[in-house]
């Protein structure tokens, strides 16, 4: 095909870019079993394959437009923008509000990182701060952030195709986890488990949860474990 696209071809950049996410990533999701693996692995692919597109070139938009017959006059390497015809307009909404979402994400899960931290400092079960709103917020706030940047802002058929996959695959790291919380816990957790809900807060609680990304950066890097 003969079509240029935008915002391709910067292959230093896209390196730059994926290796700063990783680093963040593995920072806060240091994994240690299998299973822990497994998630982190579902997790990479999605950085490279989203920074890739977004840096490199725009293989979704290439395929699309070979394979399924896309209008290929009115081409951008956003998909949003290409789908719907919205040209830069488009783009800069899909920008914003996928930021918006990726910004309450990182700081959810370094919240929720830094409450887990003091929790297991003091050998205590968490439960107050975020952990008073969902068991937990480090998964929901890496989920936002997959979701707002990999699905919101620059979604590819990859991106797409695997945050359900990676949804699905925390779900069941959070269960086996909580296994472990019960057997330390006991009723404590099992009584914590039936008032909080997993990774969604409950209607009316999203405020005071996207609220927390304001105390996110204070100290982020003070503690580690």
């Amino acid at each position: 095909m003969n079509e240029t696209f935008g915002h391709s071809g910067a292959w230093g950049v896209a390196a730059v870019v994926i290796v700063v996410v990783s680093w963040f990533f593995y920072r806060y999701f240091a994994p240690k079993s299998w299973r822990e693996w497994a998630a982190s692995g579902l997790v990479q692919a999605f950085i490279i394959s989203l920074y890739a597109e977004m840096y490199g070139f725009p293989l979704t938009i290439y395929l699309l437009v070979r394979f399924s017959g896309l209008d290929a006059v009115h081409l951008d390497a956003n998909l949003w923008s290409t789908l719907l015809d919205v040209g830069a307009t488009g783009m800069m909404i899909s920008m914003l509000l996928g930021y918006a979402l990726a910004f309450v994400g990182l700081g959810v899960l370094v919240q929720g990182w830094r409450e887990l931290y003091r929790a297991h400092r003091d050998e205590r079960l968490a439960t107050d701060g975020l952990y008073a709103l969902v068991r937990h917020p480090q998964y929901t706030g890496l989920l936002l952030g997959l979701f707002g940047e990999g699905v919101v802002h620059w979604p590819t058929l990859f991106s797409v195709a695997l945050f359900p996959v990676i949804a699905l695959a925390y779900g069941l790291l959070a269960r086996n986890e909580e296994k472990r919380m019960l057997a330390r816990f006991g009723e404590e957790f099992r009584a914590y488990r039936q008032l909080v809900p997993m990774f969604i807060p409950r209607w009316g609680q999203w405020r005071a949860f996207a609220s927390s990304r304001r105390t996110a950066g204070e100290g982020a890097g003070q503690v580690r474990w």
